[in-house]
């Protein structure tokens, strides 16, 4: 028996001649040599644990549904979860278009090669220009947080400033990636919300802002789902400063909401993913940045913009870049950002999704998350000991229910709410310890009356 060693038929380069040679071409003895920069008490040195191989495509694929099937989906239970992944209607029209080949499969190209795509993401940034009452849309960024972290790097840029204010009334996932995004030469201050009504302190913002700050970042509707009413306030006195106003919004509320742009945003940006997109296990996320169509705002994108031009033919018109040479494509390393990866899939799909509900279909679809978020916190907020803080502030979606005078956990009525087929809000207990025992519950149109009605008589029996 000879003891030849394992040539792996997945795994390139893997036979020992091959390997020898390419390591001769480098200058190294071993594979070893090449993670020397890495400290030795951090490499593992023990082999993976890993499980027996899968002999055949049929036990893997039994495998893999075995761990899928454990799973528990919001088509499974009622769900009222939010926190930033909303469960909307998918039209099946969303789905058959994205599910195209020339879509699907078209994750670069030129317009050349590509018309079809090129076309179709004009179409949705001239879309969600209308809806935002903006000029200027970028194509997809990877999601809402890149696209938040993005804008406001942009405005340290037109600024020449290197600070930012943030309002507090921010979920801590997205504060986390714009704090890592902004790092190191750009510093955060959270300016705190007052503890009745949610708004942003006025007084604290005006003491923080200076001639060091770039922007004032705020997102209507806010993370705990209360609108924020102060935005054109705000926006005053950001200008005042010389600071850009950059405010976050959820593009589906906009059939009832009046857009950012009209209370004194500057650059206005969030996710597509209520849009036509399905949770996907955390949702199909796609991020926005809009703008006026001014050059000094313009030049600092750092994503693709598609415009519309006419051809040599008359009548006829080509779509493609526009300003390319502002990109990481054309400058590389000294690129102002990189233009990384796009979600123009997701684009497409809030296109499509935007073109088949039309004005109409977006206020009616306004109209009816609103009303029944209002009967859900009428319900909810009369049961003894429940509190609906910021309940004097209207609420789009999501509301905030405070338990603590029940003497129960979250974490527990979750429990029980689950052993009911429900999927309750979020835990913001450990998020937001100064709301106490407070979940984060969302109604979308989804929810009938019915659907609230169980909510509710579920949560009386749990709390009593």
């Amino acid at each position: 028996m000879t003891n030849k060693p394992f040539i792996h038929p997945l795994i390139p380069n893997s036979v020992p001649e091959v390997k020898a040679a390419m390591l001769r071409e480098v200058g190294a003895e071993s594979v070893e040599d090449l993670y020397a920069a890495i400290p030795a008490d951090l490499r593992l040195q023990d082999p993976l644990n890993l499980p027996p191989p899968q002999r055949s495509e049929y036990e893997l694929v039994r495998h893999v549904e075995a761990i899928l099937n454990k799973n528990v989906t919001a088509r499974e239970r009622l769900s009222f979860l939010g926190a930033g992944c909303y469960q909307h209607h998918v039209p099946a029209v969303c789905d058959e278009i994205n599910s195209r080949s020339e879509f699907l499969t078209a994750y670069a190209g030129e317009p050349y090669e590509d018309h079809g795509r090129f076309q179709a993401l004009w179409e949705y940034t001239a879309m969600m220009g209308e809806l935002l009452n903006m000029d200027v849309v970028n194509v997809p960024t990877y999601d809402g947080f890149q696209a938040a972290a993005t804008s406001l790097r942009m405005a340290c840029r037109i600024t020449g400033r290197d600070k930012v204010l943030i309002s507090a009334a921010i979920g801590c996932d997205k504060l986390s990636r714009i704090q890592d995004y902004l790092k190191p030469n750009i510093a955060i201050e959270l300016i705190p919300s007052d503890p009745e009504s949610g708004q942003m302190n006025l007084e604290a913002l005006a003491k923080a802002l200076s001639a060091d700050i770039a922007a004032v970042y705020f997102e209507n509707p806010a993370y705990l789902g209360f609108l924020e009413l102060q935005g054109q306030t705000i926006a005053d006195m950001a200008h005042e400063a010389g600071a850009i106003a950059v405010t976050a919004v959820d593009p589906i509320s906009l059939g009832v909401l009046a857009p950012p742009a009209d209370y004194g945003a500057d650059i206005v940006c969030g996710d597509i993913q209520p849009l036509g997109m399905h949770l996907h296990a955390g949702g199909g996320m796609g991020g926005f940045i809009a703008t006026h169509d001014d050059e000094t705002f313009v030049m600092e994108y750092p994503s693709r913009l598609f415009g519309v031009a006419p051809t040599s033919v008359p009548g006829e018109y080509g779509f493609g870049d526009v300003a390319y040479d502002r990109t990481s494509f054309a400058h590389r390393e000294q690129g102002k950002e990189w233009v990384g990866t796009a979600a123009a899939l997701w684009g497409i799909t809030a296109g499509v999704y935007l073109a088949l509900m039309g004005p109409q279909g977006m206020v009616e679809m306004g109209e009816g998350i609103m009303a029944r978020t209002a009967y859900a916190m009428d319900r909810i907020g009369a049961m003894p000991g429940v509190k609906l803080p910021f309940v004097d502030a209207p609420h789009f979606q999501e509301f905030v229910v405070d338990f603590s005078a029940s003497g129960k956990r979250v974490d527990e009525i979750n429990r029980h709410l689950s052993d009911r087929g429900i999927f309750g809000g979020k835990d913001l207990s450990t998020e937001f310890p100064h709301l106490g025992q407070s979940m984060l519950l969302c109604i979308t149109e989804v929810h009938s009356q019915a659907d609230i009605d169980f909510l509710a008589d579920a949560l009386q029996e749990v709390l009593k």
